[in-house]
């Protein structure tokens, strides 16, 4: 799938800029400028957690009252030398 954006008005340092950018690399401007909103997307975008999206629809805030986090213990298993069955 192909779009076209079009930017009017950019300040000439702005342009300046983004060409010499470019040639340092060496890609086109509008090769650097796709680089550039994929880079900034991939930060912006970040994996919730299941639990984050629990606290966003539950919770004290949305009217539901959840009890303290707990943890869980455990026993690690000892395995004793000697005869097996």
């Amino acid at each position: 799938m192909s779009s076209t954006i079009t930017v009017r008005d950019i300040d000439p340092s702005d342009k300046a800029w983004l060409q010499a950018e470019a040639k340092r690399v060496g890609v086109s401007m509008e090769a650097y400028i796709r680089k550039m909103i994929e880079e900034r997307r991939a930060k912006t975008q970040v994996d919730e957690k299941p639990s984050e999206v629990f606290k966003r629809y539950f919770g004290a805030e949305n009217g539901v009252d959840l009890p303290e986090r707990q943890k869980v213990g455990y026993r690690p298993i000892d395995f004793e030398d000697g005869d097996t069955a």
